[in-house]
This record gives structure tokens, C-alpha cells and sequence, in this order.
């Protein structure tokens, strides 16, 4: 059973029309192609069975004759120079062929195929083959992988129709071979014909055929366009001007009696046309142009399916067909003339590349202030935009103002329109400036984690704002925690970095633990606080919850062990607080302790 598989596509197309040509049902006589390829008209018949009564080859399996074959035809070429190739087999879509391609250099030692593909034509596909379809369809399971060639490697090709209906089957080469070695791609020497290989060109040119003999004495020439060679009176010089798609014969008797007889096929492919198209002009603003805008213009009423556009830099490269531009082109300021080819799908030398426009790009204004601006809850106004103006553009606010910059009080969103009128194209750009108002900051919270090798301090503030945070004069940083803080008076600063102020605490390290057990075991028989002597005159009060002074102590005293005048007093929670002199000789109350601890019995 015929099945389905994948691909990979890309393809120069060489050559296609529809025209009976030579065909050969044998491998023993497979006609020998190279550059310009053939159209066969229609198969007949399998001829003898070169695979000697096999049920397959490859991916070929027994077809309703009974062999391999069915209405076969087969075909030789060499390669002439290393790189990507394949090829193009065209039909009618309601026909199923298949092929297999093998890399050999007689017919007795085939081998096994290299490429292959028996899958049915159910989607009514109209090529097959090796590469990618010309069409650029991305579904289609009739196309095998590229081949990566090298030069002087001789393949036999089977084209077999499996439908035992055809209307024949067209042949096109195809791969990057072709742009690097255009002319050499194949090894014409294996066709030995008077009149060479078979012709592929153009409908609006002509094409001369040489029949030029060593001792002729003259020369007949016929032509067969479907219904046998007809005689063309009065064409009996050695060469022949073809201008029509048809199978040409040449007769040339020799002096000594005898003759000479060749034919060959040539075919033409409808030349595209190049239609005029209108100049651009755009903004740099919009960065890129998409060119397949201007394929409508340049293609005209031709069909997009048959015939291809493509843009270039320079005539020279239009016309090799090489470099085409990114659709997605990326614009320059100033002016540039673009070139736009137009390439047959089915024969890629059938081109026109003789129209041009002018694609003109003017410069978008250049934003260059803050869009994103904060405005001070304690400042009455602040000026937003272009403070640098560039006097080439004009401005227009939403606020109804045309000066580069503008002063505002509130909140809000502020758009201005930018216009370029140095170059005449009014080129423009539209700025948005968000100004939200920053709030001033506040030390809420200061969380002290000490009693530890390492105390640490965290700067904690429930205003949302952009803020940076310093301890005593060591470096802002953006984060409020400070790891290594010795014991001691300590200044905390919190910075608005859009400067809308800072604020300034004084807090004071010290360490103590939070519940104390004075029952003689030697284990926190006292409570005490540690650091007071780096405090100046420090005075530490000790209170029950009903506000009585218990304890007094100073930086001398030793700790509480939790007695008042020698009684012991009751497991509960007790509160201090601790009163130092600050540097500027004031009595001061230490903030943001957690000024409570327990006694546990």
C-alpha cells in the first residue's frame, strides 16, 4: 500500500513545460540530461524488466503489470561540480507517479535507491521529487531531502506512473549547484547529439540551433508539434532560428552520399514582466518595510503562484537573481532606489528585472527626556520634556501647549506629538510621560537582632517609593538591612532616590535575652543587658506592669536576679527603659527596643 512521509524544501528551478519528448523504457537506453531538461509527453509500457522479475526496490513495489515498472521511463545524468542539488518532477494532479534515484554507473549494479518515494497523490499534488516543491507547499510528503553532490558521480533515474493514466511529466533541476556553478552544475558530455541536449528558454527571445557538419552538402530541417515531423520549406542553411516550442529534426546529407539525422526538443516558458512601481517614502520611526507590499504592483495581473518577486540593491544583483532583500527590510534615513525581479516559478532563466523605485526614509524624532517622572508631594511643580530641544522639531502637548517642555503640578499622563520639519516629510513620534507623585519616606520600623556574634539591623518603611538606605556615613545600599553592627549609638538614613527628601533616626544597639531563671543552677540566674558600656552615662530602668521602679542600674551594676528588697518576685513579664546621654550632651531615651523580657521560675 502507497503511503505518506516528510521533506525538506528550497529550489532554483531550471526548466518546465509541457511537450512530448524522447523517453526510454529501458535503463540500458535511459536518455542522457543534463542543464536543460525534458518534458515527456506520456509513457507506454515498461519495455524489458530491469530489475529481473523483483517485487521491489527501494521504496517501489510491484505495480498492476506485474513488474516494478509500469509506463516507465528512465533517464541518466552526471554531476559536474560539488554542492546542493535535486529536481523537480511536474504532472497532472490527478495523477499518480512515483521515482527512485540511484547513484550508479551502469544498469547491471543498480543498488538500492538514494532517493525514493512511492506515496499516492491524494492531495492531488502537482510535483514531486528531491529538494523542495516549487510551489512551497510544506505539507506535501512527495519530496525527498537535497543530495550534496560531488563532481563526476553518475545516477540513473526511474520516473514510473503508477496510475496507468498520464498525460506525461516535466523535469527541472534545481539547488544551490546551480547558483554556484551555473553552467557546469551537470556534465553535458554524456549526451553525444548533433544538435545537443534538450532546449529550455524564454518566449520573448529566440534560440538558434546549429546543425553545422564537417563535408555536408546540405541541410533539411522539420518540425513535429504533436502530429509528426513536418518538412520546414526553404530552412536549408546549418542553422535554424526556433521560435515555438516543438521537436526539431535536421537532416544533413554528406558528400559521400550518406546522412545524418538529430533531433532535439525545445521548449518556451511564458516570460514574466516586470510592472512599474510607485516610490516610498516613509519614517525611520516605523524601522522596517514590509516589501511584499509592492508585489501587487510589480507582479500586475500575473498569477503569484507562476511567477516570483524579488527585491535587490543594485541592477547587477536583480539581474543574477542573487542577494534578494529580507521582506522585512530594515530602513535607512535618506533615499535608495530598490530593484524588483520577477522570476517564472517554472524556469528560473525566464526573469525581467527592469523595474525600480525609490524608497525615501525620513528621520523619526528622537525621544531623548525622562517619560518616566516623579513629581514630589512637598514640591509645587516640576518641567517635563525636552530641556535640550532639537530646533528642527515642533511640539504639541495634550495640554494644549507647543513648547518643547512644560511645567505641571498634578499627577497623570502627559502626551506630546514630535514632528521633524527639517526634511519636509513631517516625519513624527509621539512621547507619553507618566508622572506619578513620590511620597516622602518614613522610618516605620526598626527591627534589631542582636545578642549574637553578628548583630544585624533592618530598616523597615511602609512608604512605597524608590528609596536607598545608609547606616552612620557608610555607603547607601538598596536594601534597609546592615549585618556586623557593633553596640552603640547608631544613625539610620532612608534617601528618596528621586529626591524627594530623607529621613534620619538614631537607634541604639544593645543585646539582652528575653526571659532569664533565677533558680541557682549557674544558667540565666540574671538578666542584664549587654553594650551599655558604649553608651555614655547609661540608666536602666526595671518595671513590673503596674509601672514600679524595681531596679535602677548604670553600666557599673551587675544584673538583676530578680529580687526586690530581697524578696523574690513572681514569674511574670517586666518591662525597662534605658536613658543614655547622645553626643550632643542631651538625655535621650533609647527607640525601638522591644523593651520587655520574662522571669520564669
Amino acid at each position: 500500500m502507497k503511503g505518506k512521509c516528510a521533506l525538506l524544501v528550497l529550489s532554483l528551478i531550471l526548466a518546465i513545460q509541457n511537450l512530448s519528448a524522447q523517453v526510454s523504457a529501458d535503463c540500458a537506453s535511459a536518455i542522457p540530461i543534463c542543464n536543460d531538461t525534458p518534458v515527456n509527453g506520456g509513457t507506454q509500457g515498461f519495455g524489458t524488466d530491469d530489475f529481473n522479475g523483483a517485487s521491489e526496490t527501494g521504496c517501489l513495489e510491484e505495480t498492476t503489470s506485474g513488474a516494478i515498472e509500469s509506463n516507465s521511463a528512465w533517464y541518466r545524468f552526471r554531476t559536474g561540480a560539488s554542492g546542493e542539488l535535486g529536481f523537480n518532477i511536474g504532472f497532472d494532479t490527478t495523477e499518480d507517479w512515483d521515482f527512485a534515484l540511484y547513484k550508479a554507473s551502469d544498469c547491471g549494479s543498480l543498488g538500492e535507491p538514494v532517493r525514493c518515494n512511492f506515496f499516492d497523490n491524494s492531495d492531488e499534488e502537482a510535483y514531486m521529487g528531491v529538494g523542495e516543491d516549487p510551489t512551497g507547499n510544506p505539507e506535501t510528503v512527495l519530496y525527498e531531502e537535497w543530495l550534496q553532490v560531488e563532481p563526476g558521480e553518475d545516477y540513473y533515474l526511474l520516473i514510473n506512473n503508477f496510475s496507468n493514466t498520464n498525460s506525461g511529466f516535466s523535469i527541472q533541476f534545481t539547488g544551490r549547484i546551480f547558483e554556484t556553478n551555473p553552467y557546469d552544475a551537470l556534465d553535458c558530455s554524456i549526451i553525444d547529439n548533433l544538435l545537443g541536449p534538450p532546449v529550455v528558454a524564454c518566449d520573448n527571445e529566440t534560440f538558434e540551433i546549429d546543425a553545422e557538419t564537417e563535408n555536408a552538402d546540405t541541410y533539411a530541417w522539420y518540425r513535429d508539434t504533436g502530429a509528426g515531423y513536418q518538412l520546414l520549406e526553404g530552412e536549408t542553411t546549418s542553422v535554424y532560428e526556433v521560435t515555438e516550442s516543438a521537436m526539431y529534426r535536421v537532416v544533413v546529407s554528406l558528400d559521400d552520399g550518406s546522412s545524418l539525422v538529430s533531433d532535439v526538443q525545445v521548449a518556451f516558458t511564458e516570460a514574466p514582466t516586470a510592472f512599474p512601481a510607485t516610490d516610498e517614502t516613509l519614517c525611520s520611526g516605523e524601522l522596517y518595510f514590509d516589501l511584499s507590499m509592492k508585489d501587487s504592483e510589480v507582479l500586475g495581473t500575473q498569477d503569484p503562484e507562476k511567477v516570483r518577486v524579488s527585491y535587490h540593491r543594485s541592477l547587477s544583483e536583480a539581474v543574477d537573481g542573487i542577494n534578494a532583500l529580507p521582506r522585512e527590510y530594515p530602513l535607512m534615513i535618506g533615499t535608495e532606489t530598490i530593484f524588483a525581479r520577477t522570476t517564472s516559478v517554472e524556469n528560473s532563466g525566464c526573469f525581467d528585472a527592469s523595474t525600480q523605485f525609490q524608497l525615501t526614509v525620513g528621520s523619526s524624532p528622537v525621544i531623548n527626556f525622562e517619560t518616566d517622572v516623579y513629581i514630589c508631594e512637598s514640591r509645587d511643580a516640576i518641567v517635563i520634556g525636552d530641556l535640550d530641544p532639537n530646533p528642527d522639531y515642533s511640539y504639541s502637548w495634550s495640554t494644549g501647549e507647543n513648547s518643547p517642555a512644560i511645567g505641571i503640578t498634578n499627577e497623570g499622563t502627559y502626551s506630546v506629538l514630535i514632528t521633524n520639519t527639517a526634511d519636509g516629510l513631517g516625519c513624527e513620534t509621539t512621547a507619553t510621560v507618566e508622572v506619578v507623585v513620590s511620597l516622602a519616606p518614613k522610618i516605620t520600623e526598626v527591627i534589631i537582632d542582636d545578642l549574637r556574634p553578628e548583630n544585624s539591623v533592618e530598616i523597615i518603611t511602609d512608604i512605597t517609593g524608590e528609596f536607598e538606605y545608609q547606616m552612620d556615613d557608610g555607603p547607601f545600599q538598596p536594601n534597609g538591612r546592615f549585618t556586623d553592627v557593633v553596640p552603640g549609638i547608631h544613625t539610620v538614613t532612608i534617601n528618596d532616590i528621586k529626591g524627594c527628601g530623607q529621613v534620619t533616626e538614631t537607634i541604639t544597639v544593645v543585646g539582652y535575652v528575653k526571659f532569664f531563671t533565677p533558680n541557682g543552677d549557674g544558667v540565666n540566674d540574671e538578666w542584664e543587658i549587654v553594650g551599655l558600656d558604649a553608651l555614655q552615662d547609661p540608666e536602666l530602668q526595671i518595671f513590673d506592669r503596674y509601672g514600679k521602679v524595681l531596679r535602677v542600674m548604670d553600666k557599673n551594676s551587675t544584673g538583676w536576679n530578680g529580687t526586690y528588697q530581697g524578696h523574690d518576685l513572681p514569674a511574670a513579664d517586666y518591662w525597662f527603659r534605658l536613658t543614655y546621654t547622645d553626643p550632643r550632651g542631651q538625655r535621650v531615651e533609647a527607640k525601638y527596643l522591644d523593651a520587655h523580657f520574662s522571669l520564669t521560675r
